[in-house]
């Protein structure tokens, strides 16, 4: 052994088997083994949520004979850590050779030159019981128990949480898959929005409540079926506070993380719509009230019941929306949702500087359909907590099909269309073949 060599590896895992034992081995048997692990943000946003967090992965590592050393990776990129630590050699499996991971390999190899150092690889092990038990992991992350609690989770962790929009099992997949490589850091959604609009939407419904609680739970289930992610359920106003009640009840136990509910009453009609048509705003003391109910119902600290303030949007004012939202985290609101229908996120801003300049702690969600210049970081900056891309993929596929739909009946067959249409093995692909 070459103990005046040191060796570097990174790893994510928060499941050891042979595999990673036998590339271990032979990694120390180059030299002084330091082992980066990547903390659990970094790991939420590459592959999945951690089973086990940061600090258990950590103690994991350190117990395997031939770890001289176990240190944080805060970002995919090794760069940080390579600059500081400058190892002989860099150890990795083969399979970042191509795929998502080559750019980093890249990194790493122009990282070494700067000082002479190696990279190592060996083959990659695909075992299939080594791949059961990733599947395994991947199944107690769906449970109900475990997911409920992801998004508290994710706001302990993270600065600003991203949601996107999933109507069905195909759009869960998306938002459940998509990922970034941009700067040496992986971005990814950290769970998804079940809305009521792009619901109704996909069932050729207009967005006036028409569905049912028990096809809109139909939904939450087909997208659970097939992800891992914590989802934000949009329940409109909650209707009736008896109702309100059970409907909490059965997300809590569905495992869905949160649910908003928006302080109107009446007939729903979409918030972009403001004052052209008529929207009736809840009493502050009725809508506590129905806030106070759900959260007597539950049976967990995991799940969260958030208030969606409607008063920008009805054009009364920022008092107005400030008061009804102390009001509503005094009744128990885990969160409170502003909403705007103005391109200009000037009164958005304002409401959170004033909000959190008496209130540090509860979660601010925003939903920038109007608004949608803010960048994230920006956000955060502002005090919000969770971004919700509310329609995106809804609004993105109608155009899509249209256009297909048109051209396949002007040239009257469908070879012109294939250019926009998604490979039908690039579909397979992203459907996984084990549920």
């Amino acid at each position: 052994m070459k103990m005046d060599k040191t060796v570097y590896m990174s790893f994510s895992t928060d499941l050891i088997h042979g595999g990673h034992t036998s590339i271990i081995q032979k990694a120390a048997s180059l030299g002084k083994l330091t082992i980066g692990v990547l903390t659990d943000e970094v790991v939420s946003s590459y592959k999945r949520f951690p089973v086990l967090m940061y600090d258990e992965r950590v103690k994991l590592l350190e117990s395997i004979k031939g770890v001289e050393k176990v240190v944080p990776q805060t970002a995919l990129s090794y760069a940080e850590n390579l600059r500081v630590l400058k190892p002989d050699y860099v150890v990795h499996g083969d399979d970042w050779v191509m795929g998502f991971q080559k750019p980093i390999r890249d990194e790493v190899i122009e990282v070494l030159k700067e000082y002479g150092g190696e990279i190592v690889e060996y083959p990659y092990s695909q075992h299939k019981d080594y791949v059961k038990l990733e599947r395994s992991q991947r199944e107690q992350l769906s449970m109900p128990d475990v997911r409920r609690g992801r998004l508290k989770q994710l706001l302990e962790m993270k600065p600003l949480v991203s949601i996107i929009e999933a109507h069905s099992g195909i759009t869960g997949l998306i938002a459940e898959k998509t990922t970034v490589l941009q700067d040496g850091r992986t971005y990814q959604f950290d769970g998804m929005w079940c809305s009521s609009l792009c619901d109704s939407t996909s069932k050729g419904k207009p967005d006036i409540e028409l569905l049912d609680m028990s096809t809109r739970f139909r939904t939450v289930d087909e997208i659970m079926d097939v992800t891992t992610k914590p989802i934000i359920f949009d329940a409109d106003t909650g209707g009736l506070a008896e109702h309100f009640v059970y409907n909490v009840r059965t997300l809590e136990r569905m495992g869905v993380s949160a649910v908003i509910i928006e302080d109107k009453t009446g007939l729903k009609k979409n918030s972009l719509f403001g004052t052209e048509v008529e929207q009736i705003q809840d009493s502050i003391e009725n809508f506590c009230v129905k806030l106070s109910a759900g959260k007597h119902a539950l049976k967990t600290k995991d799940f969260f019941i958030i208030a969606r303030i409607e008063s920008l949007i009805l054009e009364k004012g920022m008092e107005d929306a400030l008061s009804r939202a102390f009001a509503y985290v005094n009744a128990g609101a885990n969160g409170i949702m502003i909403h705007s229908r103005k391109k200009d996120p000037a009164e958005i801003f304002e409401f959170c500087t004033k909000f959190r300049a008496k209130n540090t702690i509860t979660p601010l969600v925003v939903v920038p359909t109007s608004f949608n210049s803010v960048t994230e970081e920006e956000f955060a900056k502002r005090g919000v907590n969770i971004v919700i891309y509310a329609n995106q993929l809804t609004r993105s596929g109608f155009p899509a099909m249209q256009e297909v739909a048109k051209t396949i009946l002007t040239h009257h067959r469908a070879k012109e269309a294939d250019d926009m249409c998604m490979p039908i093995k690039e579909i397979l692909t992203l459907i996984p073949e084990d549920y």
